[in-house]
């Protein structure tokens, strides 16, 4: 109401100033002022909202927090005193509340925020299906399900993926259920077909109900911390590249040991022991493969975690092999010399201790 009362008052005093001048200019200034307000209302607050009503990942939301919370403020402003400007002394523009319609669209946008912030649960990991293929072996047919590993409002270059079938998931699925029968029993699983298995319909609906069935039980604590979830997705690629090793197929280990080190990062179990042995075999096969600066930053790598541990298995092999890395490339070494200096006065016999890659082929993986 106020910005109509100025926007006519500034007219009229056009009109006087001007009814000497011919008849063209005052005719366009009476013309639709109100049409004009609107128009402009709308331009002002789509600039000043741009980019607050969007909504990203969990890892971005103590950012995204603080701009959200702004806009949020800034909506719920109560609207100034008639003719007070926001921003100017004379009035000469106002509030998106005080114009004309501007309130009315301030609430609707108020209520979508608080809808939207309130229903929108952020996902940390996302479980997607990309491909599907029917395996025929010399007894038995089954669907082959690849499924990556994605981190939400993330690009991974090189992407973590398993490969699993039906019975897999089943497994699963009542290994969970055993454990946390209180928690499971909100989890949808795909339930058994008699035939038609190997139609596109069927392999389509199993894809999407595994992607949800996964991602129902990620946003669980227990079970996402539980052993049973995270094994199902790298122990088999643990065991696959520990066999590869220990039967000299350093290439394709290193790339299996790879895909278990992505694997362990996407679901934040970067400080366990299968860990360190992952980052042991990537090691040992990038100094098989005479990649030599690689395995020494899996070295450092390793050591940085076993930093505050002083008994740890792995910690005199891996310091053994860091030394001999970095004297090979040219590093420095003196820190890892001198933590061996404290485990031999600690009596620690070193040179009774298995190399990397012995420790690495003698470490039970069930």
């Amino acid at each position: 109401m106020a910005a109509r009362i100025l926007h006519r008052l500034r007219h009229a005093l056009a009109g006087e100033a001007g009814r000497e001048e011919p008849a063209g200019g005052g005719g366009e200034a009476e013309d639709c002022p109100e049409s004009s307000e609107l128009e402009d209302d709308t331009e002002g607050l789509s600039t000043r909202l741009s980019g607050t009503l969007s909504f990203t990942s969990h890892e971005d939301d103590d950012e995204e927090e603080e701009e959200g919370d702004g806009a949020s403020e800034e909506l719920e402003e109560p609207p100034q005193a008639p003719g007070a400007a926001a921003g100017t002394e004379d009035g000469e523009w106002v509030s998106a509340a005080e114009r004309p319609g501007g309130s009315l669209l301030t609430r609707q946008l108020q209520e979508l925020w608080r809808r939207s912030r309130g229903s929108l649960a952020p996902q940390r990991l996302l479980f997607e299906v990309t491909s599907a293929s029917v395996v025929s072996e010399r007894s038995s047919k089954y669907v082959l399900y690849t499924i990556y590993l994605i981190r939400s409002g993330q690009f991974d270059k090189a992407p973590a993926t398993i490969a699993r079938r039906y019975s897999d998931f089943e497994q699963l699925n009542r290994r969970l259920r055993c454990r946390f029968s209180c928690d499971m029993a909100s989890v949808a699983f795909p339930r058994k077909r008699l035939r038609r298995n190997f139609t596109a319909e069927t392999i389509a609906k199993r894809s999407r109900a595994f992607e949800q069935f996964l991602s129902h039980l990620h946003s669980i604590d227990e079970i996402r911390r539980s052993p049973e979830f995270l094994e199902f997705f790298f122990l088999p690629d643990l065991q696959a590249a520990q066999r590869l090793t220990c039967t000299g197929m350093y290439r394709e280990a290193l790339a299996t040991w790879a895909n278990a080190y992505r694997l362990q990062d996407r679901l934040g179990v970067c400080s366990s022991g299968r860990f360190l042995l992952t980052l042991a075999g990537l090691a040992v096969c990038h100094q098989e493969l005479d990649q030599l600066s690689e395995a020494h930053g899996c070295c450092e790598q390793a050591l940085q975690l076993l930093e505050a541990q002083g008994s740890h298995p792995l910690l005199g092999p891996f310091l053994q092999a860091h030394v001999h890395l970095a004297w090979k490339v040219g590093k420095d070494k003196r820190r890892s010399e001198a933590r061996l200096q404290d485990l031999r006065d600690a009596g620690l016999p070193l040179q009774q201790q298995p190399s990397l890659k012995e420790c690495l082929i003698k470490e039970p993986l069930e």
